[in-house]
C-alpha cells in the first residue's frame, strides 16, 4: 500500500462517518419528538418509567451485533432516553457525596446526564430527601460482592414509605490517591469502612505499616486529601476511584487495588411510585416471622409451591425488641405476576409482618 492511498483512504472513512453522524443526529431529533409528544399525552405525571427505558436496553442489546459491547450499547442509549426524559422534566437525582463517589457514578449510570444532582451527606439524608419532595428519585447502595449487605440502608428501607423502582449494579474498582507521587511515604490511607476491607489484603501487602481510618465515603476521603496541609511529614492516601482522583487533583499512585477483581455494589433506585411489570423483574420484600415452631418454613413453602425463585435473604435484628430479627428477601418476577402474587398472598397468612419494598427491572448491565 502506498503513502498516497492511506490518506485516501481515511478521508473516505472519516466521510463516511460524517454522513452517518448527521443521519445519526437526524433519528435522534426525531425519537426525542416522539419522546415529547409521549410526556404531553402522559396523565400521571410519571415520567421517569424503568420498565420501559429497561425493555428498550434489552430489545438494543438482543440485536446487537457488534463491534460495540452490549455495556457500550447501554451505555449510548440511556444518554439518549436521558435527555430526551429532560425534554419533559430535568429530574432531581439524591444521592450519597460529595461529587465522586461510587453512588454518584451509579446515579450517572442510571440517569446519565440529563438531570439535577441533590448531593447528600448521609445515607439517611437521602431517605429524606426524597420523601419530603426535595428530589425524584435517589440512589442508594444496598449490598457489595465482597462485603455483603449495607445493614442502614435495609434498616431505612424498613421504615421509610418510600419505594424500590430498579437497581444499578457499579463494577467498583478502587484506586489509591494522595498528592504524593511516592507510594511508599504513605503512612495514613482514608476511606469508607467497606472500602477499607474491600482492599484489606492489598494493604496489608504494601502498606503494611500505614495506618488506616474510617470516613463517610471515599469521595469525602478524597476531599479530605486535597484540603489536607501536612506540616509534620506525615504523607496521606484516599482510596477512592479514578472520577475522584479528577475531581480533587489527586495523582493515582495505585489502580484495581480491590481484593476481588469482581468485587461491585449493588445501588437501589428510589422513589414514590409502583413500577409496572418489564419482563424480566425482581421483587423485594421484608417479614417477620410468628413465635411458633416451623415459623420460617412456613413463610418460604408458598415460595417452592408457586414456583417462585429466592435470589437474596439476609436477616436483620428487630427494633422491637431483644433477639428479634426482620428478614428480608428478594424474589424473581413481578408482584403482579400470577405465581408471585400468589406466593405473597400464602406468605401473608403466615407472616406477622409483611411488606412488599418495591417490584423493579432486573439491573441492565
Amino acid at each position: 500500500m502506498s503513502n498516497q492511498q492511506t490518506p485516501n483512504q481515511l478521508k473516505q472513512h472519516r466521510d463516511q462517518i460524517d454522513a452517518i453522524d448527521e443521519q445519526i443526529l437526524q433519528l435522534v431529533n426525531a425519537r426525542a419528538n416522539h419522546a415529547r409528544h409521549i410526556g404531553e399525552l402522559k396523565d400521571d405525571g410519571v415520567i421517569y418509567r424503568p420498565e420501559r427505558e429497561a425493555q428498550v436496553l434489552r430489545r438494543l442489546q438482543a440485536h446487537n451485533q457488534g463491534p460495540l459491547s452490549n455495556e457500550a450499547v447501554a451505555n449510548i442509549f440511556r444518554a439518549v432516553m436521558s435527555n430526551c426524559r429532560a425534554l419533559e422534566k430535568e429530574l432531581s437525582i439524591a444521592f450519597l457525596g460529595p461529587l465522586g463517589t461510587y453512588s454518584e457514578e451509579a446515579a450517572l449510570k442510571q440517569f446519565g446526564q440529563g438531570r439535577t444532582a441533590i448531593v447528600c451527606g448521609s445515607i439517611d439524608e437521602v431517605f429524606r430527601t426524597i420523601e419530603a419532595d426535595q428530589a425524584d428519585y435517589g440512589i442508594v447502595p444496598v449490598e457489595n460482592s465482597t462485603e455483603g449487605a449495607i445493614g442502614l440502608t435495609l434498616d431505612l428501607l424498613l421504615a421509610s414509605p418510600l419505594k424500590i423502582c430498579g437497581e444499578v449494579t457499579l463494577p467498583i474498582h478502587h484506586c489509591l490517591l494522595s498528592k504524593q507521587t511516592d507510594i511508599a511515604q504513605i503512612s495514613h490511607v482514608f476511606s469508607h469502612a467497606q472500602s477499607l476491607a474491600q482492599c484489606h489484603e492489598w494493604l496489608n501487602k504494601t502498606l503494611p505499616r500505614a495506618e488506616r481510618e474510617a470516613v463517610t465515603s471515599n469521595a469525602r476521603a478524597a476531599q479530605m486529601i486535597h484540603d489536607l496541609v501536612s506540616a509534620d511529614g506525615t504523607f496521606a492516601a484516599a482510596i477512592a476511584s479514578k472520577r475522584a482522583a479528577e475531581l480533587f487533583g489527586l495523582n493515582v499512585l495505585a489502580e484495581n487495588i480491590e481484593d476481588d477483581p469482581n468485587n461491585s455494589t449493588r445501588f437501589l433506585v428510589l422513589g414514590k411510585h409502583d413500577v409496572a411489570p418489564s419482563g424480566q423483574d425482581k421483587t423485594s420484600l421484608v417479614m417477620a416471622t410468628k413465635n411458633v415452631p416451623g415459623a420460617m418454613v412456613s413463610l418460604l413453602a408458598p415460595l417452592a409451591e408457586h414456583g417462585v425463585s429466592m435470589t437474596k435473604f439476609e436477616s436483620r435484628p428487630a427494633k422491637t425488641g431483644a433477639w428479634e430479627y426482620v428478614f428480608f428477601m428478594d424474589i424473581e418476577g413481578h408482584q403482579l405476576n400470577a405465581p408471585v402474587s400468589a406466593a405473597l398472598k400464602a406468605i401473608s397468612v403466615h407472616a406477622a409482618f409483611i411488606k412488599v419494598l418495591g417490584s423493579y427491572p432486573v439491573a441492565v448491565i
